[in-house]
């Protein structure tokens, strides 16, 4: 009855077309990229506009019903997966480009925007949005903000909170909330831009973004550095670090991941046991191919092997095209994996390497490890061939995190919480912390209807 209820008085605010029960409709509301099972929801509704949200969420507040918010659903963290049912709430027809000011530097956009075309729009007036996951061409910036994603660039630029300057909110009570600013600088109340940054949908719903451009960097120098062995990479990492250069990215693949995509558009030289994928951005590109050299030599104690360059932006896109390509690629060698991404400090890259690779092993697993070495965040898979393993797998997952936590490391770096990891959650923040984090919940959410089961 409530559901009904909820239909007819949201098609006759947005029309017949903003609203679906069809089974095709629920069926691709019902998973993301993670490997957690599918869940339908019992309508699915596409707004256009602030004041749809406001008004849908106003309503499953009032009638008891769960409200699930969902982008493009390439999350890896089963963040958008309605556990509860209810309401999935899509937001990528709210995909419009508001505003870029070349004067201030900012871009404001709605939630549905695809992060790619963004960052294709601010390189037309000569700005840049630095925040790159891998997912760039499909994901969302409303779930970029909603999971604070990083990328490879992360490095050098840091993470989209970084780059949120204010937010517009739609609350379950029905009411908008604005937060932030549009200058730079400012300080006034509490921060509670950042505290919806990263807030998984679970505290209220973003239905604008203002964000933070730069400069467009006037030269870009990409290479692929080839090594040996795998802790030769890793310590290459460490020594590139602390040799006084920072790259802009700094990823790592190893043996297994670039056995994933040797051969299928992309040849590594024989004998590659593990790959750097170095960037360096700045002024001018003879400046750039000479700190490129100085790296390599730092590089060269560490099993080195090879060291390309791309000579066009084609060569770099096909690079990089190899890199966002590993995560799905992985599944050709073996058909079922869990994919994490824990993060460790810096200090603890090589000895984190080395413990991945020991827990796959402990327990008859095929591991990956790659990703955003340069800041410690690193995407673990484990692969296996038959679901009878899956326990294993499950122990294996619990070690990946009492391992970074023992390392002071963090159980998930870019991806979040959402449902894959909500119950390592308490080992990471404590009591204190984490009664914190449901009071805040309770406050916001008082029903706790909104993207219930996430989290915490």
């Amino acid at each position: 009855m409530a559901m009904r209820e909820l239909a007819r008085a949201l098609v006759a605010e947005c029309g017949e077309d903003s609203v679906s029960a069809a089974p095709e409709a629920l069926s691709a509301a019902s998973v993301d990229e993670s490997c957690c099972a599918p869940a339908l929801p019992e309508l699915v509704f596409w707004p256009r506009e602030s004041a749809h949200v406001q008004r849908a969420l106003g309503l499953c507040g009032a009638l008891g019903i769960p409200v699930t918010p969902l982008g493009a659903l390439t999350g890896k963290s089963g963040g958008a997966i309605p556990v509860r049912g209810g309401l999935a709430l899509a937001m990528t027809r709210m995909n419009r480009i508001l505003e870029i000011s070349v004067e201030d530097m900012v871009a404001v956009c709605q939630p549905g925007v695809i992060t790619g075309d963004l960052m294709k729009a601010a390189e037309t007036r000569a700005l840049f949005y630095p925040p790159d996951p891998a997912s760039l061409k499909e994901c969302t910036v409303g779930g970029n903000v909603a999971e604070n994603a990083g990328g490879p660039r992360a490095l050098k630029y840091g993470v989209t909170r970084d780059y949120v300057l204010g937010l517009e909110v739609a609350l379950m009570s029905g009411a908008l909330l604005r937060t932030g600013k549009r200058s730079i600088k400012g300080v006034a109340g509490y921060d509670l831009t950042s505290l919806f940054v990263g807030s998984e949908g679970t505290l209220g719903v973003v239905t604008e973004i203002t964000l933070q451009l730069q400069p467009l960097p006037r030269a870009v120098v990409t290479a692929l550095l080839c090594f040996t062995s795998l802790d030769g990479a890793a310590r290459a990492v460490t020594a590139i670090l602390t040799g006084g250069c920072l790259p802009r990215t700094l990823e790592l693949l190893d043996d297994t991941a670039i056995a994933a995509v040797d051969g299928a558009g992309f040849d590594f030289p024989p004998g590659a046991r593990a790959a750097l994928i170095v960037e360096l951005d700045g002024e001018s590109s003879p400046r750039l191919m000479k700190e490129l050299d100085a790296l390599a030599l730092k590089c060269a104690p560490f099993d080195l092997r090879d060291v390309r360059a791309a000579a066009s932006d084609a060569e770099r896109e096909h690079l990089w095209e190899a890199r966002q390509r590993v995560s799905r690629a992985l599944l050709a060698l073996r058909p079922f994996k869990v994919s994490e991404d824990v993060a460790v400090p810096r200090s603890k890259i090589v000895e984190a390497i080395a413990r991945v690779k020991a827990i796959g092993a402990a327990h008859g697993l095929l591991t990956a490890t790659y990703g955003h070495a340069g800041d410690g965040n690193l995407h673990v898979n484990f692969l296996y061939d038959d679901e009878a393993l899956r326990p294993a797998v499950t122990r294996a997952t619990a070690a990946l995190m009492e391992m970074t936590l023992a390392l002071g490391g963090t159980i998930t770096g870019e991806h979040g919480v959402g449902l894959a990891k909500r119950d390592f959650l308490p080992l990471e923040l404590g009591a204190t912390s984490l009664g914190l984090h449901r009071q805040l919940k309770s406050l916001l959410d008082p029903k706790g209807l909104l993207n219930p089961g996430k989290v915490i």
